[in-house]
């Protein structure tokens, strides 16, 4: 007899996550970008990584996310996504240190 894999909510929950990702990453670029109109020269180079990190990390989660297709499975996405999380924690941090 063959078993069926049933996966349950485990892939509703991962597309969650994912969003609960992306959205964090939305509202962190967008107070750079905010701090870099209020703030002048400072924030511009700032908000420009931020830009461009969100830019990258949206075209790679898209599919995880929104569960429009199938996700390509890979080390090298998942340890950028990493990295890219944790640039955009530092600069959440500073925000907050920095008063937004």
């Amino acid at each position: 007899m063959t078993m069926v894999r049933d996966p349950g909510l485990q892939p509703e929950r991962t597309r969650l996550a994912w969003r609960r990702t992306l959205l964090a990453l939305t509202v962190v670029t967008l107070l750079t970008v905010r701090l870099a109109l209020i703030g002048g020269r400072g924030g511009a180079g700032p908000a420009a990584v931020a830009i461009l990190g969100w830019g990258v990390v949206i075209t790679l989660c898209w599919r995880r996310g929104t569960g429009s297709g199938v996700a390509r499975v890979g080390g090298r996405q998942v340890a950028l996504v990493g990295l890219a999380a944790a640039g955009f924690a530092l600069l959440g941090t500073l925000l907050v240190l920095r008063g937004l």
